[in-house]
């Protein structure tokens, strides 16, 4: 069945507000997707790189250390911070703040050159 849309012959009638009808919608229960959306941002993230390097040098994270990063980073953040060295477990992290993302990790051994440049601030996860 073809309609005219402004003088225009389409293959299909177009529904109008008068013809449609819109069921009542109900609001499922639990978070709105901008709070889902929100706290996705929120969640620390792990760059291919320093997944990697995490593997290759055979550190491993649990929960409660990824809550000790995540409450560091959100540290920094408050104090205006961009580029962190994040210090856990004898561990320096590398985090890009604003982006909340580990760049990179590494042990922090004994008789090791640790010389880390391009950071504005340092915070001790405990």
């Amino acid at each position: 069945m073809a309609g005219f849309i402004n003088g225009v012959k389409v293959p299909f009638v177009p529904i109008t507000k008068k013809d449609s009808v819109i069921p009542n919608r109900t609001k499922v229960a639990g978070d709105s997707f901008s709070n889902v959306f929100q706290k996705e941002l929120n969640k620390l993230k792990i760059s291919a790189h320093a997944t990697k390097r995490l593997e290759s040098r055979n550190i491993n994270l649990n929960d409660a250390d990824i809550a000790k990063l995540n409450d560091a980073v959100g540290k920094a953040e408050a104090k205006g911070a961009h580029d962190s060295l994040v210090m856990m477990n004898n561990t320096a992290f590398i985090v890009n703040i604003p982006n909340r993302t580990v760049i990179t990790a590494l042990p922090v051994g004994k008789g090791e050159e640790n010389v880390f440049t391009n950071i504005d601030s340092v915070v001790f996860a405990t």
